[in-house]
C-alpha cells in the first residue's frame, strides 16, 4: 500500500507494474504492433492541443459526473474493456469492476475475461457494460447477449477491429501465452517477481471464464498462443449486415469500438449504434493509423450531436479527458492505464488510478474555469501553433459547435 500511495502519475504506477510482473505479462499490458507508432501517438497527439482557461468563474463547487449511455456515471470516464486480467493480479476483473463500483463510474468486461459477466454484475449496482466479438459461432455471441439481458447490463459493445490479431511482436520476443507456461526461458522471469508468481500457484485459475463452456480456448495439446487464439475464434467475414443484427438482437445501447473515420462513424449511426469508441485498440492492431484525439473532430463534424462519441486511447492525465471533452467527446475510457494500477496492487491499485485521474480533474477543471462537464466546450481548445508554418491550423470541429450545450442537459 505504501508503494501505491508514492505514485503520483500513471507513469509512476507504470514503474512500479514493471518491477512486479515477470517479462511477459508487463510487456503484454506495455506493447503494441509492429515499431508501436501508433501506441506512441495516441498519449504524444493530446500535446497538439492547448487548453484557454477562462477567468473569474465561480468555480466554488466542481461536479464530475455525467450521462453517458443513458446512465449518470460519476466521472466522465470509465474503464475499457481489456481481455484476461488475471494476468496482471489475482485479483482480476473483480477488483477492477470493485474499484469502478466504488467511483460511481461504468466498468467494462471483455469477452475475453477471466471472470465471468454474472459474478461481475454481483459487485454493485453502479453500470456495467460487456464488449463482445461476433464469433464464428453465432450461437456463443447469442448467448451472450442473453446472458447480459439476464444479468442487467447497461450495454453492449461491439470491437470490430480486430478480424485478426495485430503483429504485437513483443509477446513473441517474450514467449506470451495463456495460460502462462513455466519453463526454462521464463524461470528467471518468475522468479524476479515472487509475489506475482506466489499468486500464480495459490490462484492458477486462468480460463477464459465466459467463454469456456462453449469453445475450447486452451486446445487438448496444451495452452495456445493468444495469437492462435484469436486468428481460430474470430470471424474475418463478419460486415454491417452482423452489427445491425447484434443490435437488433440486443436492442438496448449498443457501442461500435475500434472506428476513426467519418464514414464508419456514420455507418454505426445507420445500424442504430447508440455511441462509437474511437479508437485503434490502443496501438495494438494496425501500426500507422492515427491517434485517437486526432480523429475526434471529424468524426463530431460527420455525426453532429445525436452519436456519443468516447476516446479511447493514450489518455494519461486529467487533462486529456479535459482536452477529449472540448474537442466533443461525451466520455473518455482508460484501459492501460488502469492495468498498471491493477498490476502494481490489484483493486487498490485501480482505486489508486481512479483517485489520481479524479484529483488531476478536479483541479484542471477549476483552473480552466468549468464548474461541470457541459460547460466544457470548442472554446476551451485550440490547436498548438505549428513551428514549421507560423500559424494555427484552421478551427476545430466548425460544424457541429452547439451540440455541446446539449451533450449532457439535464433530463426532465
Amino acid at each position: 500500500m505504501a508503494s501505491l500511495q508514492r505514485c503520483f502519475d500513471v507513469a509512476d504506477l507504470r514503474r512500479l507494474a514493471h518491477r512486479r510482473l515477470p517479462a511477459p505479462m508487463f510487456h503484454y499490458i506495455d506493447g503494441g504492433s509492429d515499431d508501436e507508432w501508433t501506441l506512441r501517438r495516441n498519449t504524444e497527439a493530446f500535446e497538439d492541443y492547448e487548453l484557454l482557461p477562462r477567468v473569474l468563474t465561480d468555480i466554488s463547487a466542481i461536479d464530475l459526473s455525467t450521462t453517458l449511455l443513458g446512465t449518470r456515471i460519476g466521472l466522465p470516464f470509465f474503464l475499457a474493456p481489456t481481455g484476461m486480467s488475471r494476468l496482471f493480479h489475482h485479483h482480476k476483473e473483480l477488483g477492477a469492476a470493485r474499484a469502478a463500483q466504488a467511483a460511481g463510474t461504468l466498468y467494462s468486461l471483455s469477452a475475453l475475461a477471466t471472470t465471468t459477466l454474472e459474478d461481475i454484475a454481483a459487485v454493485g449496482d453502479a453500470p456495467k457494460m460487456f464488449q463482445v466479438y461476433i464469433f464464428k459461432d453465432r450461437g456463443l455471441t447469442r448467448d451472450f447477449v442473453e446472458r447480459c439481458r439476464a444479468a442487467r447490463y447497461q450495454a453492449l459493445c461491439l470491437t470490430v477491429d480486430t478480424p485478426v490479431a495485430g503483429n504485437r511482436e513483443r509477446d513473441r520476443v517474450t514467449g506470451m501465452t495463456m495460460p502462462p507456461k513455466l519453463t526454462a526461458r521464463s524461470l528467471l522471469d518468475f522468479i524476479a517477481s515472487p509475489g506475482w508468481s506466489l499468486n500464480f500457484l495459490r490462484h492458477p485459475d486462468f480460463r477464459l471464464a465466459n467463454v469456456v463452456h462453449r469453445v475450447d480456448a486452451l486446445g487438448r495439446e496444451g495452452p495456445m498462443g493468444l495469437i492462435d487464439y484469436v486468428n481460430s475464434q474470430f470471424d474475418r467475414s463478419i460486415t454491417w449486415d452482423d452489427a445491425a443484427w447484434l443490435a437488433r438482437e440486443w436492442g438496448g445501447p449498443l457501442v461500435i469500438k475500434g472506428l476513426s473515420t467519418p464514414e464508419d462513424a456514420r455507418l454505426a449511426q445507420s445500424i442504430g449504434a447508440s455511441a462509437v469508441m474511437i479508437s485503434n485498440h490502443g496501438g495494438r492492431q494496425l501500426d500507422g493509423c492515427p491517434a485517437s484525439i486526432d480523429c475526434l473532430p471529424p468524426i463530431r463534424d460527420a455525426v453532429g450531436g445525436s452519436l456519443e462519441l468516447i476516446v479511447d486511447g493514450g489518455v494519461r492525465r486529467g487533462t486529456h479527458v479535459l482536452k477529449a471533452l472540448a474537442l466533443g467527446a461525451n466520455a473518455c475510457s482508460i484501459g492501460r492505464a488502469y492495468l498498471y494500477g491493477l498490476a502494481a496492487g490489484g483493486q487498490a491499485g485501480v482505486q489508486r488510478v481512479l483517485d489520481l485521474f479524479r484529483h488531476e480533474l478536479m483541479l484542471d477543471m477549476a483552473l480552466l474555469g468549468c464548474r461541470n462537464v457541459r460547460e466544457i466546450g470548442p472554446g476551451h481548445v485550440q490547436r498548438v501553433r505549428s513551428a514549421r508554418r507560423g500559424a494555427r491550423t484552421p478551427p476545430i470541429a466548425t460544424e457541429a459547435i452547439d451540440w455541446v450545450s446539449r451533450r449532457n442537459a439535464p433530463t426532465r
